[in-house]
């Protein structure tokens, strides 16, 4: 329902642009830990290889309230342009904080990812 977010990414070169690599991160983990179930054939053969296969994030999965904002006194030590930070895929793991409230929700250390419907269902039963 929402997520708040302060992410330290040195001294921001854009802050836009890195607001939204770290809103997109976020987005693209919440898919993989809610959504995103992988699935094999009886061969080997990866059977959900694209968005047509898997259910990918859409605008109704993202959180009513999403609330992103940098850490206005970061800076990174090593000698780089600006100071800044990387900020592609990192944010990518703060969903687990998504997963996390959702184990917590049912009560049980039996959920798995991804943390769809079925699996919640299922943890709940045990």
């Amino acid at each position: 329902m929402r997520v708040d977010i302060l992410h330290d990414v040195g001294n921001s070169i854009n802050p836009s642009i890195d607001i939204g690599q770290i809103e997109g991160g976020y987005v693209q983990g919440l898919g993989w830990l809610t959504t995103e179930e992988v699935s094999w054939n009886d061969s080997g053969k990866l059977i959900t290889h694209s968005p047509s296969t898997y259910k990918i994030p859409v605008s109704n999965d993202i959180p009513d309230k999403f609330y992103t904002n940098l850490y206005r006194k970061g800076m990174n030590k090593e000698d780089v342009v600006n100071r800044s930070k990387a900020v592609g895929e990192p944010p990518l793991m703060l969903a687990i904080s998504a997963f996390t409230a959702l184990k917590n929700a049912v009560n049980n250390k039996a959920l798995k990812a991804p943390a769809n419907p079925e699996n919640i269902l299922m943890a709940i039963k045990k």
